[in-house]
């Protein structure tokens, strides 16, 4: 059975802006705000808001991160070829 999963995420060049972005996290800012203000991803606009995708659409590290870390918690950095990634996960199924 195909699994799904809908995520948030914010991309960013280097591991020390991601751990600094974490710690603005926990203080309460915003996700939608801190990924309009530093992602490098086009979904930065919208909140870093990636939508619903099956497991194995993204890449390794990431899809792993997607459909094993906590629920509704800010997690990483997970790094990529692209970048680190802050990643929220709203739901799977």
């Amino acid at each position: 059975m195909v699994k799904t999963a809908a995520a948030l995420h914010i991309l960013v060049k280097e591991e020390k802006l991601a751990q600094e972005i974490l710690t603005k996290l926990e203080r309460g800012i915003s996700f939608d705000h801190l990924a309009k203000r530093y992602s490098r991803c086009p979904t930065g606009r919208n909140g870093g808001d990636l939508g619903e995708f099956k497991q194995g659409m993204m890449v390794g590290p990431f899809d792993e991160a997607v459909f094993s870390c906590p629920l509704l918690k800010p997690y990483g950095p997970v790094k990529t070829k692209f970048g680190y990634h802050i990643i929220k996960v709203l739901f799977r199924r």
